[in-house]
Order: structure tokens, then C-alpha cells, then sequence
């Protein structure tokens, strides 16, 4: 099941979102928006979702969060952008992946 919001998820939301990987959740996050696209199978359909609601690409990360280990992953296909100085699939700008990691906590408030 995919959630997009942009607040944090509630528990039961949270709960339904483990349905696909147990203790992960990926994630797709609109940092210059604060909108997640959670729950996703693979990260472009969250990707997807946001640029269907008028989300830009640039503004658009892909990584998880591992619920058992409370640990934030960066690190997803989509995050691939040779063009945009991103040729790894980790998140390699350090003001990108501090906005993604800290609207994961704020998105994940719950359990983490």
C-alpha cells in the first residue's frame, strides 16, 4: 500500500506500510514540497505519484527507513542523476541528504 502525505504518518498508516517488506519502508520524499510517498514496491511508483501532483524531479529523493534498526537509508535507483551531479544512487549532496534524513524523522515521528 502507498501513502502520500505531508504529515506524519500515524501508527495504523505506519502498520499498513510494513505490509510489503516487514521492517522497511522505501520512501520517495518531496524536499522543497515536504510531501512522502511511502510504501512503494519499487521507489518509482512513489515518484510517480509526486510528479502527478505537480511535484519537479530535481526535488524528488529516493531511500527507506529500516524500522527494527531505526536507520535512514539514502539510497535508491531514482537518486541516480549524472546531469544533476548525483551519479551514484545514494544521496551524495550533503544539505539534499540532511533535508531527506531530518523530513524522514519528521515523517516517521512515530517510531523513530
Amino acid at each position: 500500500m502507498i501513502i502520500t502525505k505531508s504529515e506524519p504518518f500515524t501508527r495504523e498508516e505506519i502498520l499498513k506500510l510494513r505490509e510489503s517488506f516487514g521492517v522497511y519502508i522505501k520512501t520517495v520524499i518531496d524536499v522543497k514540497k515536504k510531501l512522502c510517498s511511502a510504501g512503494c514496491d519499487r521507489h518509482f511508483e512513489s515518484e510517480k505519484i509526486l510528479l502527478n501532483q505537480g511535484s519537479r524531479q530535481p526535488d524528488l529523493w529516493g531511500g527507506g527507513i529500516d524500522l527494527e534498526m531505526k536507520i535512514i537509508d539514502c539510497n535508491s535507483f531514482i537518486n541516480i542523476r549524472p546531469n544533476e551531479k548525483n551519479a551514484s544512487n545514494e544521496i551524495l549532496d550533503i544539505k539534499t541528504r540532511k533535508r531527506f534524513e531530518g523530513l524522514t524523522k519528521y515523517f516517521f515521528k512515530e517510531v523513530l
